[in-house]
């Protein structure tokens, strides 16, 4: 019978009780233990067949004897013991996809809050001034987004009804995407050469590390507003803080930095044209009823093929 471990954890606030309510509600045969001390995790990851949270303790691999699947609740995986879960035969499952539609309407309220000028006016009800000034329009304009996994993608789909050009800059270009164009890697600086909107969307690898740097930047055009909700270090920081000193970039919109948290004493927290957030798009109320779909879809896609493989969201650990 299959048991199901919720491990210490909070997203966003948000306790960890509520996770193991949504999975027993849509596993209602299922037994669901949810740990609230090192010792509880300790002794109930004895007899579970899943284990589900934000980490997992190296200790814990000497007490799960039953284990065979862990999964994550966040989207990323870098942090977890991946050679540790290939040897002991322990499938890896992660959130992806659940932060899609929150991060979708944050990019786009982002988008849209620069274009219209939201920040100039927020500054002006703030020191009482009523002064007219000057907006754009979103509408007519080139967007790139950098990274088309389940959260670019689901920026690319909110884009219908804007009557935009999208661009799409993936690893793999030939598997397409809903943007009119589809670039690699190779080709970023074509990609972002037009675009006025940019987000970023990608995971971090040795690849996108530092991915936009001083040359990119040389590249982009001098109104172009930036979105990061991928990670800090996508973004040269030195880089950036030049071309925004040197009014290079229209302007930026920062969920994640480098270093994180930013410190208090760093210049990107002055600039009118930089709007910063803690980390924080990826925050939803729905967040663990999203992921107790994936879960408990994968255990019973196991209980109907008596496999852990062949998941949803499953990282091949080969």
């Amino acid at each position: 019978m299959t048991e199901i471990l919720v491990l210490r954890h909070k997203i966003h606030g948000m306790v960890a009780d509520r996770y193991a309510d949504a999975l027993r509600e849509r596993l209602p045969d299922t037994t669901v233990r949810l740990a609230r001390t090192p010792d509880e995790e300790r002794d109930l990851v004895t007899d579970a067949t899943v284990v589900t949270g934000s980490s997992f303790a190296p200790a814990l691999f000497d007490h799960a004897e039953d284990l065979e699947l862990f999964a994550s609740t966040y989207a990323g995986y870098d942090h977890l013991p991946l050679s540790e879960f290939r040897d002991h035969g322990i499938a890896l499952t992660t959130a992806s996809g659940v932060h899609g539609p929150n991060i979708a309407e944050y990019v786009l309220g982002a988008w849209l809050s620069m274009a219209r000028g939201f920040l100039t006016a927020r500054r002006q009800q703030r020191d009482r001034v009523w002064q007219s000034f000057q907006a754009d329009d979103f509408a007519g304009s080139r967007v790139c987004v950098v990274g088309m996994g389940a959260i670019g993608t689901a920026v690319l789909d909110r884009l219908d009804g804007f009557d935009i050009e999208t661009v799409g800059v993936r690893h793999s270009p030939e598997k397409g995407g809903p943007a009119d164009e589809v670039y690699g890697y190779d080709d970023l600086h074509t990609a972002l050469a037009d675009a006025r909107y940019v987000a970023l969307a990608c995971p971090l690898t040795e690849e996108t590390n530092g991915l936009l740097d001083a040359d990119v930047f040389r590249t982009l055009h001098a109104e172009t507003v930036l979105v990061n909700i991928a990670r800090g270090p996508v973004i040269e920081t030195d880089a950036l803080v030049s071309a925004l000193r040197r009014n290079h970039i229209g302007g930026a919109v920062l969920d994640v930095t480098d270093p994180e948290p930013l410190p208090e004493e760093h210049p990107l927290w002055n600039f009118e044209n930089v709007l910063i957030t803690p980390h924080n798009a990826g925050h939803t109320p729905s967040y663990y009823d999203r992921l107790a779909d994936i879960v408990a879809d994968n255990v019973e896609r196991a209980r109907e093929t008596g496999s852990w493989d062949g998941l949803r969201n499953q990282i091949d650990l080969r």
